[in-house]
């Protein structure tokens, strides 16, 4: 059988997927990624003591955080919650009541250099009194390490 020569030859369907615009999108993602990340990390500004320390091993469960500030005001924080301002009283009670209910979760105090050793020493022992005992102090590592 002869082709005419009006006649187009039949083309076969191309079935490859085109995937150059898909790794463009996925590139321009990558860059928003990681410029947004750093700006999702929310906390209490502290500025922590420097020092050589091991790195304390952290439950399955997310610790809690109380921060005290320079200015001697206490800020809880637990998971993803904000962080929340409370005085001395209302923060050991609601660390209790936490602690009911995740026994295991573990305390981190997370201290500033310009607070008072007095101000840590008496949070400490407002966990100790309402029997928290798995209190951690945070630190920044040292530069001569």
């Amino acid at each position: 059988m002869e082709q005419s020569p009006f006649q187009r030859p039949k083309r076969q369907l191309l079935a490859e997927m085109n995937v150059v615009p898909y790794i463009d999108v996925m590139l321009v993602l990558l860059v928003i990624f990681m410029i947004t990340a750093p700006m999702l990390t929310q906390g209490v500004k502290v500025d922590l003591p420097k020092v050589d320390s091991e790195t304390m091993q952290v439950d399955s469960e997310e610790p809690v955080i109380v921060s005290i500030k320079a200015d001697g005001s206490y800020w809880l924080k637990h998971g993803k919650e904000d962080n929340v301002s409370l005085s001395l009283e209302l923060l050991t009670q609601a660390l209790l009541s936490n602690q009911q209910q995740h026994p295991n979760v573990q305390v981190l105090i997370n201290g500033d250099t310009q607070v008072p050793y007095g101000e840590v020493v008496k949070l400490m022992a407002a966990l100790q009194k309402a029997q928290i005992l798995r209190v951690g102090l945070l630190t920044e590592p040292s530069e001569n390490l």
